[in-house]
């Protein structure tokens, strides 16, 4: 179903009084109801489009975030990040040692850690020399791209 005739019919449900609404095309279906807080289309076949609820203004959102967590700072020093998206392993297999540890020095090129996309392991090298300072990711943790892993100090 095109997105466009998704995006009428609740168009068209928001300017009605009807709360729900179901239209089948062949094999495709969408299912259309108006929740209390904005409208949300669910289809039932193969993909989901939600309508973007009412905006909050702004000073009642800014009001309603909590504060950074006030948990250990993070060293300073020269940060590696993931990049990729996928799951950080410390170690080449379960039981093996960590690739490095806190204290332990490094050079371009050493092995650090992997991450794991798509069923592939890639090893990750270091691309500076320096002693290793933090590890900011636990093992079997995802991680995001240009998420920090490491920080190095050179």
């Amino acid at each position: 179903m095109d997105i466009r005739k998704v995006k009428k019919l609740i168009e068209l449900l928001e300017e009605s009084g009807i709360s729900e609404i179901e239209i089948k095309e062949g094999e495709e279906s969408v299912r259309i109801s108006r929740a209390l807080s904005g409208a949300v289309a669910a289809p039932i076949a193969a993909t989901q489009v939600v309508a973007p609820p009412p905006l909050a203004p702004a000073p009642a959102a800014a009001a309603a975030q909590p504060e950074a967590p006030a948990g250990p700072a993070t060293p300073e020093g020269t940060v590696i990040e993931s990049p990729m998206v996928g799951t950080f392993y410390a170690s080449p297999s379960p039981g093996s040692p960590a690739f490095v540890a806190v204290g332990q020095t490094v050079k371009p090129g050493d092995t650090i850690c992997i991450v794991e996309a798509m069923k592939i392991l890639n090893q990750i090298e270091s691309e500076v020399s320096g002693t290793i300072k933090a590890v900011l990711v636990e093992d079997g943790q995802p991680v995001e791209f240009g998420q920090p892993l490491m920080v190095v100090d050179d």
